[in-house]
């Protein structure tokens, strides 16, 4: 390539020279690339050997022997051999600058020969003149990554070794342009090549993601559209939150309403509303609830709520996944076990438990004023209002005492001497005359048909929101709010006149009588309390009438 007397020589040079360069660019592959870089030295720029040793990219920069040319035996000795960046910095850093190659005569390459660069050695006579090449003689061609070519600042992507050029000699001018230009555009070839290979993984494992996805939405499907409980996808914020965009068989087939319908409704449409609040508490992540949901034919299921948030992709909308699980029959239980632990098993009427836990609810551990209830404000009082001395409560503003009773409604009760027009919470406490002579002459099942019997007549003559409760044997006791003293006296009067009516148990008519305690609750007694004295009002009202009057008939 050095004859300046063959200028077609040159020509043919360039030609061939040119040919690699379009093959390393045209390459299927990286390894395709970087073993037409290797040949091209070779063949296009005459020399008997070349090595193309490629920066590792995801390693510490070593860098390994990637493609040989020229010598099957010394290309099965090193390639795939790695050498450490640090021995590689110190062979560039040494020797002779030839622009951007560097070259390394003989006289100082032997320093190289136990460092841990993969290496060949060739023999050969010793130089007869003075730019003969020696064959301890070493010549690299740095390649840069492209746009930073020529300089230490460049990032170094590898470095192509070449040996002994065919003419012998040490490369001249041209032939060390030549090899730095064909350095620079194997650069681009091997760069373009890893974007290609980067871009051919990256597709690749694009399709595997997509076909993965594709997968997993069917699976989603699948198991969304034929999951055995009912299932729904509702909006996520903004105006249209928890509107619903989808529903499963599973859930149309719970209410009753057909997936066209569904797309209509958010959840606090079909919600009862006394569950609404539940709701609302239960739309974020997570959320889980117990709460009934109507039907199409106006009635209520009992339903578990589970709520969890789906992203539609990466920084996509988010999706309320809502699952739905019929629990009525679970409910239903419940609610029986419930009942039964509350109320009597033989009549139904809420039990003793029953009773003292409504009773202790109205009333609180306030202490109920001494003097006459003018009216609440004045038993209870404002902070402004003059209290009678000797009360015992603090009004001041922010006492505790006034603020741990501020929305509650004090339970108070009617005088005793007279009828002041003053409501309050009778409790009637009931003991039933001559029960004990049935049980005894007509059996316990006539004393249980005579105990449903007064239930039923009990029931049948308060208002709704009174408590009609049975506290065992023949005793029971009605919770009678916002009577006056003469009202609940009538109260007991006509309930004494039901229940002294003839009762069929066991074929016959037997009768009963009935006695009554009247009783008043206000806060600061307890629900003991207040039954204690309903009962010793009754037991008094008992002693008071002619025993005749109070044996059965």
């Amino acid at each position: 390539m050095e004859t300046e007397s063959e200028p077609y020589v040159r020509l043919a040079s360039l030609r061939q020279l040119h040919q690699v360069m379009a093959d390393m660019n045209t390459a299927r592959s990286l390894a395709d690339t970087l073993q037409t870089v290797a040949d091209g030295a070779v063949h296009a720029l005459g020399y008997e050997m070349a090595c193309v040793n490629l920066v590792r990219p995801d390693g510490d920069g070593d860098l390994v022997v990637a493609a040989f040319s020229g010598n099957s035996a010394a290309e099965a000795l090193i390639t795939g051999r790695a050498g450490s960046r640090e021995s590689w910095d110190r062979r560039l850093n040494m020797g002779e600058r030839w622009g951007d190659l560097v070259f390394i005569p003989h006289t100082e390459g032997w320093v190289l020969d136990d460092d841990d660069v993969p290496q060949w050695y060739t023999d050969g006579p010793a130089p007869r003149f003075e730019d003969e090449w020696h064959p301890s003689d070493r010549l690299f061609a740095p390649m840069f990554t492209p746009g930073m070519q020529g300089g230490s600042s460049g990032e170094l992507l590898g470095v192509i070794s070449v040996d002994r050029p065919r003419n012998g000699r040490r490369p001249g001018a041209w032939g060390r342009e030549a090899l730095q230009m064909y350095a620079f555009q194997a650069a681009i070839a091997i760069s373009n090549a890893r974007l290609r290979a980067n871009m051919q993984r990256a597709l690749v494992r694009l399709e595997r993601e997509q076909q993965a996805l594709r997968a997993s939405e069917e699976s989603f499907r699948q198991a969304f559209e034929y999951a055995p409980s009912g299932m729904a996808i509702a909006e996520m914020g903004g105006d249209q939150h928890g509107r619903i965009l989808r529903t499963n068989d599973a859930l149309c087939r719970l209410l009753g309403r057909p997936a066209s319908a569904m797309r209509r409704y958010s959840f606090s449409d079909l919600v009862h509303p006394e569950d609404i609040g539940t709701l609302l508490r239960t739309s974020a992540e997570g959320g889980r609830a117990e709460l009934r949901l109507g039907r199409r034919d106006g009635s209520y299921v009992w339903v578990s709520l589970r709520n969890s948030v789906v992203a539609d992709a990466a920084d996509g909308p988010r999706f309320l996944l809502t699952h739905v699980e019929d629990i009525e029959e679970r409910k239903r239980r419940e609610l029986q076990l419930a009942h039964r632990a509350s109320h009597d098993s033989l009549t139904g009427l809420p039990n003793s438990a029953e009773l003292r836990s409504r009773l202790a609810a109205r009333l609180c551990q306030r202490p109920a004023h001494t003097g006459v209830v003018e009216s609440l404000d004045a038993a209870y009082g404002h902070p402004a209002f003059d209290m009678p001395a000797g009360h015992g409560f603090d009004f001041t503003p922010g006492a505790q005492a006034f603020d741990a009773f501020d929305h509650h409604v004090h339970t108070v009760a009617p005088e005793d001497d007279r009828d002041d027009g003053a409501k309050g919470l009778a409790v009637l406490f009931c003991d039933l005359d001559g029960f004990k002579s049935i049980n005894d002459r007509f059996g316990h099942n006539a004393g249980d048909a005579v105990l449903i019997e007064v239930a039923r007549r009990l029931s049948r003559q308060v208002r709704d929101g009174d408590t009609v409760a049975r506290l065992g044997g023949d005793e029971f006791v009605i919770l009678a709010d916002g009577l006056g003293r003469a009202d609940a006296q009538d109260l007991a009067v006509r309930l004494r006149g039901e229940i002294i009516q003839p009762i069929r148990a066991e074929g016959r008519a037997v009768r009963v009588g009935a006695s009554f305690g009247i009783g008043w609750a206000h806060c600061g007694m307890t629900a003991d309390e207040v039954l204690k004295s309903a009962d010793e009002r009754m037991y008094v009202e008992k002693r008071s009438r002619p025993k005749q009057h109070r044996r059965a008939g």
